[in-house]
């Protein structure tokens, strides 16, 4: 497990570099000046020139890019150009928000997915298995931008119970203030992905209950309770988590649609902000920050192999 656990740690630190890499290419390889971009085609060569020698683009491209990784390692993303302050408080502080909604989504799409996804599996072929696949083919199928519409003009405009946009601090609106702006939100993120794993996890668990182990621990007597307990879920769940991974992906995507349209002030917002604005190292710290919560969700998937199903070898032959 040790072994295994440094090589993905050692995995986990290429993958950012090679997107340090990548984003410093995209940004300064482009056609075109960095400072020509940041102020606009109508910009004075005297204001390129100064904002070439502010951010020193006039050295050499390693050189610029050792300055930036170095500060990246140190927790230094640089100054935002249009708020002129340091750029990591303003992403991490972005980042918490997003966390929020993240974290919710992610427990109530790993448990209502889960649970849902057993039900019509240990159901199958009847009324509320055939219900629950209609309704998952069309939570699939609907975008998430519809959801955030249809949910402001029910929820906000029609009965008027929850808030449309904006966001509440705990300190400053109470528990229930700050709940009330993450309702629509959180409802929005996890429509589609509960209907994406609850799907998955029926498929797998049909197929684990159809397998042999089952048909034999069926045999020796025990509780059907306790089969799929201990023989079937484990089993099914290995699907359920990988694409639990690639789901928090996929949510920080959705973040991004769905902050943008509550006007909620996280990671997305921000990213949106920081590429309208062209404030460089707004948007490249946030870019990092986003592959670093990705890569994490994938060696938390990998790890969690292990732990729901022990069967299951990381660091070396069985």
């Amino acid at each position: 497990m040790a072994g295994f656990l440094a090589r993905r740690l050692a995995s986990l630190v290429f993958v950012l570099w090679a997107m340090t890499v990548l984003v410093f290419a995209v940004v300064h390889l482009l056609p075109g000046s960095v400072a020509h971009m940041i102020l606009g085609e109508y910009a004075t060569s005297a204001a390129i020139a100064a904002l070439e020698e502010r951010l020193g683009l006039n050295d050499p491209l390693h050189l610029q890019y050792w300055r930036w990784f170095s500060g990246l390692l140190q927790g230094d993303f640089g100054v935002s150009l249009t708020m002129d302050r340091p750029a990591g408080p303003v992403i991490l502080e972005a980042l918490g928000r997003s966390a929020v909604l993240a974290a919710i989504s992610i427990v109530l799409v790993a448990l209502a997915g889960v649970a849902l996804g057993i039900h019509s599996a240990t159901h199958a072929g009847s009324a509320s298995d055939r219900a629950l696949t209609l309704g998952q083919y069309f939570f699939i199928a609907v975008p998430e931008f519809f959801w955030c519409i249809l949910v402001i003009l029910f929820f906000s405009v029609w009965l008027g119970w929850l808030p449309a946009t904006g966001y509440t601090p705990l300190a400053e609106g109470g528990l229930l203030g700050w709940a009330k702006h993450l309702i629509l939100p959180v409802a929005t993120l996890v429509l589609g992905l509960i209907a994406h794993v609850s799907r998955l996890v029926r498929s797998s668990m049909l197929e684990a209950l159809e397998s042999r182990y089952v048909l034999a621990a069926r045999a020796k007597g025990l509780p059907e309770r306790l089969v799929l307990r201990r023989h079937a879920l484990p089993n099914a769940l290995m699907p359920a988590i990988t694409v639990l991974a690639v789901d928090v992906g996929i949510l920080i995507g959705g973040i991004v649609v769905v902050e943008s349209v509550f006007a909620y002030p996280g990671l997305g917002r921000m990213l949106i902000y920081a590429i309208d604005n062209q404030d460089l190292p707004l948007m490249m710290g946030g870019m990092i920050v986003v592959t670093a919560v990705y890569a994490l969700a994938n060696l938390a998937a990998d790890i969690l192999y292990a732990v729901v199903n022990p069967r299951i070898r990381v660091g070396g032959a069985a």
